[in-house]
């Protein structure tokens, strides 16, 4: 048991260098343990491997990815003033969306610049 614990122990360190408040409320649970991560930032994190796939085999437009991004904007901005109360499934799926949008970002405006400079 104390192996897995320790093992635990660094995750949650993890955790907490990426800058997640891991609430216990918003994170998921395997077992007894505790996610490192609430729900949306796990959601992000798997959006971002998502994003690069994506980018690889299918050229989002950029304007999408703005749009993944404001859906989870919106998500957590209702919640913080209070109006309604996300759940961890919601977090999951709207950090999966924004992860995806985040990395679409910026890795579509390195490749338009790319072919900007390469047709100078």
């Amino acid at each position: 048991m104390k192996n897995s614990l320790d093992g635990w122990l660094k995750l949650m360190k993890i955790g907490t260098v990426l800058q997640c408040h891991q609430m216990p409320e918003r994170s998921f649970f395997w077992k007894e343990y505790q996610f490192p991560v609430c729900a949306r930032c796990f959601g992000m994190l798997i959006g971002h491997l998502l994003g690069v796939l994506i980018f690889i085999f299918h050229r989002l437009p950029i304007v999408i990815a703005i749009v993944l991004c404001l859906i989870t904007f919106i998500d957590w901005f209702i919640q913080y003033l209070g109006i309604f109360e996300s759940t961890n499934w919601r977090r999951l799926i709207t950090g999966i969306l924004g992860g995806i949008g985040v990395v679409i970002i910026p890795l579509s405006l390195i490749s338009m610049l790319y072919v900007w400079i390469s047709g100078l």
